[in-house]
């Protein structure tokens, strides 16, 4: 029970520090991005992947784009379609000679002994796991005791997002590697946005990797896993995941729409580059090496500063939202000044996250009564594009945006709960400009319509008379949208059902406040 407790330091494994490409050093992306570089100094080219098939298509060329570096830090890495669509780019990658680092979370790591591990014997590859409880037991006994016995050191994890090609492009945002991030779930749909980023913040971006891949907690994956593989059982992942790729490219909607490279879309400039100061704040690996009540996380840190600042509105979308005291006052401090503040969260039915949705719950009166706009996401059933026959996925929310005055968009990996500010490592970009911040605004704009998500509100005299009349316990919110023309009203939190309602209600007597 203690064996990973007493895992020594990963630097006494054999495993060499290594660093980011020089952003100096001559590639196709970099010759593309000098002239455009010249014309903006100073600034960065940005792009917002709102949806899935864009996110998908657009790792898939930056893959394709590498011809020296390619580096992936994700807290979640499935081996599912997309998965192994994205890790059969990177062994395209590895073998055109491009060196390829992949750096995973633990805690949803699974699979160490199949495709991740063959792929980790190729020579251009290395693989490292970022905390580890558990990779080192491949028995479900012993990964769930140390669960139990490590609370403390499970809990703390690296939910940063990146993926970077030769330290000139990169994308960040809210996606993890998985199905339900690309519209390819047969049972749930995340709603995400990740940013394509180009220029000189993408070596700030590229710093950060290596801080983290060359910590004392991250581990090589093959200190963690015994089994060994040989020359043949490489050829063999290459052949699956080729297959696979000849299979699934097509109908999961993998292929660039423009087969142009990424580099000679750059240069003519058809990539739809907006240019624009920014600013890229990470947490440190500290936070999880070490943790110390008096850390200050630098995402968070800057993102309350720009919230005090904002003169006309704050946009907030995060799908795990829990305020606490301290932030209904911040966010009503706003609202007494003037500044529309609207908050779009999931809802109890879409969440997939029931104990998060407890730790919400308590603060919307309060919210509601500090003048703060509350929208929850609705749940809805949607057919993946991959023609499941008859498949019905759930939709529900996982971006991660904020915007300021529609001049100042910041976007990432971080919710505005306590984990992401004390427990997680987290990252954010923040990017002033006016263009961008009023693409995202639009978003946030029809995603809070009525036919998107509930209106929740405090129940009025009226409504409340009404409840009285009927014998209808009577509730201090409400819930309204639209479907099919018609207005509906709510008293309860909308199609979530017994079960859900329950696990609500245990996870609220329960005292993990602070996890969530």
């Amino acid at each position: 029970m203690t064996a990973c407790a007493d895992k020594p330091p990963a630097t006494a494994f054999d495993r060499p520090v290594t660093h980011a490409l020089p952003a100096t050093e001559n590639t196709p992306l970099r010759a593309a991005l000098e002239p455009l570089q010249a014309a903006h100094p100073g600034e960065s080219g940005f792009r917002v992947l709102s949806s899935g098939t864009d996110a998908l298509q657009m790792r898939i060329a930056l893959a394709r784009a590498a011809t020296k570096t390619l580096d992936m830090q994700y807290y979640i890495a499935n081996e599912d379609t997309t998965g192994k669509l994205l890790l059969g780019a990177a062994l395209y990658a590895a073998d055109h000679g491009v060196r390829v680092r992949m750096l995973v979370d633990d805690l949803n790591f699974k699979d160490i002994d199949s495709i991740m591990a063959g792929l980790n014997s190729h020579k251009n590859i290395e693989i490292r796991v970022f905390n580890p409880f558990g990779s080192a037991h491949e028995d479900v006994f012993e990964r769930t005791t140390n669960l139990f016995t490590q609370i403390g050191h499970f809990t703390r994890r690296m939910h940063n997002k990146a993926m970077i090609a030769d330290n000139q492009v990169a994308i960040i945002g809210g996606r993890n590697l998985g199905d339900e991030y690309f519209s390819a779930s047969e049972v749930l749909q995340f709603r995400d946005i990740d940013v394509l980023a180009a220029g000189p913040i993408t070596a700030d971006i590229s710093a950060s990797f290596d801080e983290f891949w060359n910590s004392k907690v991250a581990y090589p994956l093959r200190a963690l896993n015994t089994q060994k593989f040989d020359a043949k059982e490489l050829d063999q992942t290459r052949d699956d995941l080729r297959q696979h790729w000849r299979t699934n490219a097509d109908p999961y909607n993998a292929r660039p729409l423009n087969a142009t490279p990424l580099a000679a879309q750059i240069a003519a400039r058809q990539l739809g580059l907006t240019w624009a100061h920014a600013e890229f704040k990470v947490d440190e690996p500290e936070k999880i090496e070490n943790p110390s009540p008096d850390y200050v996380s630098p995402p968070m840190k800057r993102l309350g500063e720009l919230m005090k600042d904002a003169h006309k509105d704050l946009l907030v979308v995060s799908p795990y939202f829990v305020p606490h005291d301290t932030g209904v006052k911040a966010l009503g401090a706003l609202t007494h000044r003037g500044v529309r503040v609207a908050i779009l969260t999931n809802s109890l039915a879409a969440t997939d996250a029931v104990a998060v949705q407890a730790g919400y719950s308590p603060f919307r009166v309060p919210l509601l009564q500090q003048g703060v706009e509350l929208y929850e996401f609705r749940p809805r059933q949607e057919t993946p594009p991959a023609g499941f026959a008859g498949s019905r996925s759930r939709a529900s929310l996982h971006a991660k945006t904020y915007v300021i005055d529609r001049r100042i968009l910041v976007i990432g990996s971080m919710n505005l709960d306590p984990r992401s500010t004390h427990l997680n490592t987290e990252l954010a970009l923040v990017i002033h400009s006016p263009q961008l911040a009023a693409q995202v605004a639009d978003i946030f704009d029809r995603a809070t319509a009525p036919q998107e998500s509930y209106r929740v509100t405090l129940a009025d005299a009226a409504q409340l008379a009404y409840l009285r009349s009927i014998g209808a316990p009577l509730s201090p919110l409400v819930w309204t949208d639209v479907e099919d023309g018609t207005r509906r009203t709510y008293i309860f939190d909308p199609q979530a059902g017994l079960y859900r309602n329950a696990l609500t209600a245990l996870f609220s007597l329960l005292p993990v406040n602070a996890q969530l």
